[in-house]
């Protein structure tokens, strides 16, 4: 996924730089996302802070999960990938998680 962000902002930059030089304006038209996220508790901090990484499929295709399970699925996220969660954001984007693809 790292490498797919990094790619587009290559991309990006050598558009900007060919239009800065007078060439062909460049424009990149992503596909939809094939899954959205689905209406629940916080879903706009669930959105704000996975959204930035990875699109709501990887909710949906993970098997239903504890609390415990969810909780460190995004403590794997800050600790490992840097996601920016803020510490309040946790138990919010946990609710969320639950609601969408939990078990007791």
């Amino acid at each position: 996924m790292r490498a797919a962000v990094l790619a587009a902002a290559l991309f990006c930059a050598l558009g900007v730089l060919a239009v800065a030089q007078g060439q062909q304006k460049i424009t990149v038209t992503f596909p939809p996302p094939l899954v959205q996220f689905k209406n629940g508790p916080n879903l706009g901090v669930a959105q704000a802070n996975c959204l930035v990484c990875h699109g709501a499929d990887y909710i949906y295709t993970q098997p239903p999960l504890t609390r415990a399970q969810w909780t460190a699925e995004v403590n794997k996220m800050r600790a490992a990938y840097k996601a920016q969660i803020a510490d309040d954001d946790v138990p919010k984007i946990v609710d969320y998680l639950l609601s969408q693809n939990g078990k007791p």
